[in-house]
């Protein structure tokens, strides 16, 4: 089976296509990035690829049976590499964290049904250890309600990530309410709360299981939450008063030039430094269930994670269709990963 990995040029990319080969996998490295995706082909001794989203890319991906998509902003990418993925009949896996881009993909399910064409986003720390947490949590109270996720790490952040979190300040915070996806102020919720590590000051985010818990779970009220320093929350509801201006482009390309200047991701001693604390709870209003997991760095939950689904999905994969990750691999599966270890619950 062939498989590509686009993006590899980019923080993620190079981490996973490093691992990729230390384990003997083949995949086909590609980006636009001629020359960076070039240099990795020939230090690693893999095949590669050179093209851009803006052009053909159907007929870039003839021949490839998986595409493992990491190049953001996933906002700009998503959508052309997953049409292109349906009209060759590739299946479709990326690393993002974006709700858009996970509702894109259940938009497209019956397409996907129909080209017998697997798409699933977030198949790294966005979503896996969080989406595998609110599975097991359904299956331990089946009439929840409501579920509330989090996570907690000082790791720091790679280029794309900081660069999406810019976009993100512009368009606020989400959550899901009543089975509908409902807009909400920055740092709309705090409340303090144990992710695995202490008690901890945490802010509702627009993250990834707003969207896939909904899907994976059916459960119709989700928050998601991450660790913070106490003085944060305030500062983005300042912030509140001015965000649409946070949108305009010339704010938007001077914020990015500063995390290009400034964001270098972090190293892999603080990688292995800093592992991250899961944490999620279930309630029917009657009863309460919280969950917790302790993984290796999130980044380190992206390579390993992603690898692991791109072997599932070519080793057996589902019929066509919008899946998450727990969907494919079942809510233990980020208990198997390296540096993880079990789910507790109480």
């Amino acid at each position: 089976m062939r498989w590509m990995l686009y993006g590899a040029n980019g923080y993620t990319g190079r981490l996973i296509a490093a691992q990729a080969a230390d384990q003997g996998q083949t995949p086909v490295l590609a980006g636009r990035n001629g020359e960076a995706v070039g240099d990795m082909g020939r230090r690693l001794g893999l095949e590669t690829q050179v093209f851009g989203l803006d052009g053909n890319v159907t007929e870039a991906l003839a021949g490839v049976d998986l595409v493992l998509h990491c190049a953001g902003p996933f906002s700009a990418t998503a959508e052309p590499m997953m049409r292109a993925c349906l009209a060759s009949k590739t299946h479709y896996l990326d690393i993002t964290g974006e709700i858009a881009v996970f509702e894109l993909a259940q938009s497209l399910s019956a397409a996907a049904r129909e080209a017998g064409v697997v798409l699933c986003p977030g198949v790294g720390f966005d979503v896996i250890p969080t989406d595998c947490l609110a599975a097991a949590l359904k299956q331990r109270l089946p009439n929840a309600t409501h579920l509330t996720l989090g996570f907690d790490s000082r790791s720091g952040l790679s280029r794309g990530t900081a660069k999406t979190s810019v976009e993100g300040l512009a368009k606020g915070g989400m959550v899901r309410r009543n089975g509908q996806l409902e807009k909400v102020p920055l740092a709309y919720k705090t409340r303090t709360i144990d992710f695995g590590d202490g008690e901890k000051l945490g802010m509702t985010i627009p993250w990834g299981d707003v969207s896939t818990a909904y899907h994976s779970t059916g459960i119709p009220n989700i928050e998601v939450y991450i660790g913070v320093p106490p003085a944060l929350p305030k500062r983005l509801k300042r912030l509140n008063l001015i965000r649409p201006l946070l949108g305009l482009g010339f704010v938007q390309s001077m914020l990015k030039s500063q995390v290009e200047k400034r964001v270098r991701g972090p190293s892999s001693e603080q990688r292995r430094k800093y592992p991250m604390h899961v944490w999620g709870e279930a309630t029917n209003g009657i009863e309460t269930i919280t969950g917790r997991l302790r993984t290796a760095n999130g980044y380190e939950v992206t390579v390993h994670g992603s690898l692991g689904m791109v072997d599932k999905v070519l080793a057996s994969p589902p019929e066509g269709g919008a899946y998450t990750p727990s969907l494919i691999a079942g809510p233990h599966f980020a208990e198997a990963l390296p540096g993880s270890g079990h789910m507790t619950f109480d």
